[in-house]
């Protein structure tokens, strides 16, 4: 019988013995080398899956205990190799023994959460703080418009106050990102979780180099994740006629999510940094959607849709700076239009499209017509002191005096500051950064 307490080698080694065969028989018989037999048997080496079944078929032996013997030395090599071994094998013993229960049962699934995603000008930490203001200084629970959604972090804190919030983002991921958590349209969690079964299973060995892969593997990804990546994103593509909206959206978004950890930058994607990337598993996981009847969907030329729209409370935070976040997200913007454009640059982005007038020396007066059409009782300016910066591309595009006085003269404005820290590379020193926030009582 079978000792599962020795190593393969010494199983081996025993039957052959047992068998009474010598070291050189068994070679030529099974066309396995000498050498190479001795160090299996010796433990100095682990035998291949082929060298195993051709040992059981030659001893007459059962194949699948050699291999599950074999299985497990491989298993017991990786965790004794590895500083965090031990725990990294309990917790695939979790894994086997939960693994059927989550992967079929949406409720319980490990998701992303809407702030999981890391994003420039991000108000996670701010967001407490932004919403208790306007609460405590504006009426009127009907319509909350964030006009320049970003992350959706303020208009999903606006969802537990107001009827209908209104979402609006000029990047095509920020739309698809809106769908997917806040789109109250019926989805079947079975259908999505049966295909990122397949996902998890994917062998990236057994799939070919795919534009995303040729483009940036090795650079953004690690090469096989940057197959994986590539292939996911064509198979959501090729199976969209067979979902709705929601579901197409809720995978996009939950691809976006899960390899935004896994990206070799710095948190965006103006450039990677110039360094071996290590090998880690995709692991796809969904989001944790947050279905709201009351959210109105757009993506839109902010100036142009303020014009359509009417309510009680608009938050406004526009870009400041000169940095264009549908540049930053360039790779995420490719990857929800799908439409494999040429690449140029060290940055392997494509030709300029969605740029922002609030980028630009145009910020201002875009500014002012935005904030004098909005029909709203309510102004709510989000505002940083980047403009403070030597740097040209951190450098505000509006200043804080220009702000103050295009909102005077709309009503009656009070001003609140907060300490923050600010995004920064590395390159640029922000001493003393505040976020201001602005809350305008329109005049009648």
């Amino acid at each position: 019988m079978l000792d599962t307490f020795v190593s393969i080698g010494d199983t081996l080694k025993e039957i052959r013995e047992t068998k009474g065969f010598q070291l050189q028989e068994v070679a030529k018989e099974t066309a396995i080398n000498y050498t190479i037999l001795s160090r299996i048997e010796t433990g100095k080496r682990l035998p291949t899956k082929p060298q195993v079944q051709n040992l059981a078929n030659f001893y007459n032996y059962s194949e699948e205990a050699l291999i599950k013997h074999l299985i497990s030395d491989k298993i017991l090599n990786e965790v004794q190799s590895e500083d965090f071994g031990l725990e990294g094998f309990h917790l695939a013993e979790q894994k086997i023994k939960y693994g059927l229960s989550l992967f079929n049962d949406y409720k319980h699934l490990e998701k992303f959460e809407l702030h999981s995603r890391r994003y420039i000008g991000n108000k996670a930490k701010l967001t407490e703080w932004i919403m208790k203001i306007i609460q405590k200084e504006t009426t009127g629970t009907g319509t909350f418009i964030d006009i320049f959604s970003g992350t959706a972090i303020i208009a999903k804190e606006a969802m537990k106050t107001y009827k209908n919030v209104v979402l609006n983002d000029i990047l095509y991921s920020n739309n698809i990102v809106y769908q997917a958590f806040f789109d109250n349209k019926k989805w079947s969690s079975k259908k999505i979780i049966d295909i990122v079964n397949e996902y998890n299973i994917l062998n990236p060995k057994e799939i070919k180099e795919n534009y995303f892969s040729k483009n940036f593997g090795g650079k953004f990804y690690e090469k096989d994740i940057s197959k994986l990546i590539g292939h996911i994103r064509q198979d959501i593509e090729n199976r969209k006629d067979k979902l709705n909206s929601k579901e197409y959206a809720i995978l996009l978004t939950s691809l976006i999510y899960t390899i935004d950890r896994l990206a070799n930058t710095v948190g965006h994607f103006d450039a990677y940094i110039k360094k071996p990337i290590a090998k880690r598993s995709l692991n796809f996981r969904l989001i944790q959607t947050q279905d709201f009847a009351g959210a109105k969907i757009y993506r839109d030329d902010s100036n142009k849709l303020v014009r359509k729209l009417k309510g009680d409370v608009a938050y406004i935070d526009p870009p400041y700076n000169s940095r264009q976040y549908s540049r930053f997200y360039h790779i995420y913007e490719n990857l929800v239009q799908w439409e494999k454009p040429k690449l140029y640059g060290v940055a392997l982005k494509p030709e300029p499209d969605n740029m922002s007038k609030y980028c630009t020396v145009q910020a201002k007066n875009a500014f002012k017509d935005l904030v004098e059409n909005l029909d709203v009782k309510y102004l709510a300016v989000s505002y940083n002191n980047t403009y403070k910066s030597k740097s040209k591309s951190s450098a505000n595009k509006i200043k804080l005096e220009e702000i103050i006085e295009i909102l005077n003269k709309l009503g009656e404005t009070k001003i609140y500051e907060q300490s923050h820290k600010f995004f920064s590379t590395g390159k640029t020193d922000f001493n003393d950064h505040k976020e201001f926030l602005f809350l305008t009582k329109k005049y009648d």
